[in-house]
């Protein structure tokens, strides 16, 4: 859609940046005496270039950067470049620092995989640009068109193919040749997309005939023993569907296939990169670090999996803290005052940081972290805000109770999430006794609510793993109110991972490239040597944070320490970080390809000791300092500050 039928851009300050500047770039198509953009190669010919493209690091567009897109010749290579808007920008909350890191300089096509075009009925046509190493650029919106012209100009200097499987996707160097089409138009959108709409388990595997003891009922409350695990037969294990089914896609990439699709997969050769030194200690060694640490991982035995924890020893003595016993009632108290609020909301993290709750306590003080109640709102004040928010939950609830057969007969969109809906929640944490047993009324609850969100937030929906976030904070809260409108905090700031664009999943995985790069550059060195440095081994750890790799309990007091948001609020980075680095000796050591590396990381599930990664996660991010949040792009997920009370401060007026 034109700019033009949705935008006036005649007050824009980016599009009189452009014109300011539209001059400037023409002098390249001149003689070489005249001086270059730093971004662009020397004697190069300029054969598009579009002015007001811009990328959205948070979900407002006037927070938008805008920049110029160019499309370069130099000899026989083309050259992708765009650069934002120096001093014009919309967006002054953002440095020239934050900008530059989104800024493109030069990639040459033989780095970029492939292109996909997005073609929305309503806002600006887009475009995600994914690298031959898996990552992508955030997406760029052509917000005066210009889309066709931009992928007419590269057809005519490099091979562009469509996709047999997306007629949007573009595959760069497309060689006629099946295996390779196929390879090369497999990218992290296209996987998340599956995983939201068609990676779903067979239905002969919801009909597992199996012997069921009484469930837990909703009674209101939640008691503690309800979470433990029941003995379950491993054959059909219901629990392990979306991140296994994704991670599995990924996992058809053999080596084989991998090897004859090198042209796709195959890193710049020149990227100032130094092969790192393969380590050669013996086997002995391995197993004396694994008999002399006091942190080493517990893991089956049949599949030992050995840490590497020397050098994590040392740091965390340095600066990671031992964790303290959960936070209790008696102390919980201390921090309010005489009508409930409380009196100071950064001790109280701090505390819940280093420490967890008390099971007792998450039913009060989750909606505390997620941001559901103000840390200022007194026990009145929540109250009425439970009364309130009730009443609404019920009309959101009714608007989807109310269709009728005949409505749902002309319902498409209505039939097809209440489907995958239905699916999900007869899978989800059956083996824990809140949701075991045949006609449990609390898989009706989470099938409820999950409706509920789809029509609250009709644009995102329902994926799948959305049924994984929300199965905890049911268990919790106990009530059907109460959990759906601390999912929806949740949501409001873990969106992004399930939008269609997978632009929140794409700058975390980013951001953890930078992260291990700055933290562990010869592991970082590794992963590019090995066609790993698209980070999807880490995919699911981010997607539904963690809980696959932690048993139940330990998901929940891993997740309240990452909501406190104590020392920033992208922790769980620094946890993928922890849990690579705590590993890296038999990742190296065995030369672990991308095959074996998935294969490695989900058998760690549920062998992950959760104090050590926590320890090392603060090390890590207290080590990182500035130099760790300076390579977190703004925007990237979770974003949202924390004492707000964002649902809490919509009733202000009403109080």
């Amino acid at each position: 859609m034109l700019e033009a039928e949705l935008h006036d851009l005649s007050d824009d300050a980016d599009y009189v940046a452009s014109q300011q500047q539209g001059s400037e770039s023409i002098m390249l198509q001149s003689d070489s005496s005249k001086q270059s953009s730093s971004s662009e190669p020397e004697s190069a010919e300029i054969v598009y270039m579009k002015d007001n493209v811009a990328i959205h690091p948070t979900q407002y567009v006037s927070e938008r950067i805008s920049g110029r897109l160019k499309l370069i010749k130099q000899s026989s290579t083309l050259f992708l470049t765009w650069i934002p808007y120096k001093g014009h920008s919309t967006n002054e909350r953002l440095s020239d620092k934050d900008r530059n890191l989104y800024t493109i300089r030069a990639v040459p096509f033989s780095d970029i995989r492939s292109i996909r075009r997005h073609n929305p009925a309503l806002g600006w046509q887009y475009i995600i640009v994914v690298l031959s190493s898996g990552l992508a650029y955030p997406p760029l919106y052509f917000y005066n068109g210009g889309v066709k012209e931009f992928l007419a100009t590269i057809k005519q200097h490099v091979l562009l193919g469509r996709s047999a499987e997306d007629a949007n996707v573009f595959i760069v160097n497309d060689f006629q040749n099946a295996l390779q089409r196929t390879l090369s138009s497999f990218e992290l959108p296209r996987a998340v997309s599956i995983a939201s709409s068609s990676m779903l388990v067979d239905e002969s595997t919801l009909n597992e005939n199996q012997e069921r003891t009484d469930s837990g009922v909703n009674d209101g409350s939640t008691s503690v023993s309800q979470y433990h695990v029941r003995p379950r037969h491993k054959v059909h294990d219901p629990a392990r569907d979306l991140s296994i089914q994704v991670l599995e896609k990924f996992s058809l990439v053999t080596k084989f296939a991998r090897e004859t699709t090198s042209q796709l997969f195959r890193e710049n050769q020149n990227d100032g990169f130094n092969a790192i030194e393969r380590r050669t200690h013996k086997q002995g060694s391995l197993d004396s670090l694994e008999k002399s640490s006091s942190v080493a991982e517990k893991v089956p035995d049949k599949n030992p999996v050995a840490s590497d924890p020397t050098e994590f020893d040392k740091l965390s003595l340095v600066w990671g803290k031992p964790r303290q016993p959960p936070l209790g009632f008696e102390e919980w108290i201390t921090f309010l005052d005489s009508e409930g609020r409380v009196t100071d909301s950064e001790a109280l993290r701090k505390r819940i940081f280093y420490g967890g709750l008390d099971h007792k306590l998450r039913n009060e003080v989750w909606g505390l972290l997620l941001g559901y109640y103000s840390y200022n709102s007194t026990y009145a004040e929540r109250e009425y805000l439970k009364s309130v928010k009730k009443s609404e939950y019920k009309t959101i609830k009714n608007q989807w109770q109310s269709i009728t057969p005949e409505q749902a007969r002309r319902f498409t969109k209505y039939r097809e999430r209440k489907g995958l809906i239905e699916k999900d929640v007869v899978r989800t944490d059956r083996s824990i006794a809140f949701y075991d047993g045949d006609d449990n009324p609390n898989v009706n609850v989470l099938r409820d609510i999950l409706l509920t969100y789809s029509f609250y937030n009709f644009d995102l929906g329902y994926c799948q793993g959305m049924s994984d976030l929300l199965s905890p904070i049911l268990f919790v809260m106990g009530d059907e109110s109460e959990a759906f409108w601390c999912f929806v905090a949740l949501m409001d700031r873990l969106g992004p991972n399930f939008n269609r664009d997978q632009n929140g999943m794409h700058s975390q995985l980013f951001a953890l490239s930078k992260l291990v790069e700055l933290l562990d550059s010869p592991l970082h060195n590794y992963f590019r040597q090995h066609d790993c440095l698209n980070y999807f081994f880490c995919f699911r750890w981010i997607l539904i944070q963690f809980k696959r790799e932690f048993e139940y309990e330990k998901t929940m007091r891993l997740w309240e320490v990452l909501w406190t948001h104590y020392l920033s609020e992208h922790l769980h980075l620094y946890v993928c970080v922890a849990i690579l680095k705590r590993y890296r000796y038999k990742i190296m050591s065995e030369e672990m390809d991308f095959d074996t590396l998935l294969k490695f990381i989900n058998e760690l599930s549920g062998h992950i000791d959760l104090d050590p990664t926590l320890r090392d996660a603060e090390a890590l991010c207290i080590c990182a300092g500035e130099d760790g949040a300076a390579r977190i792009p703004p925007g990237t997920p979770p974003s949202l500050p924390i004492d707000g009370g964002l649902l809490y401060s919509q009733q202000d007026d009403v109080l």
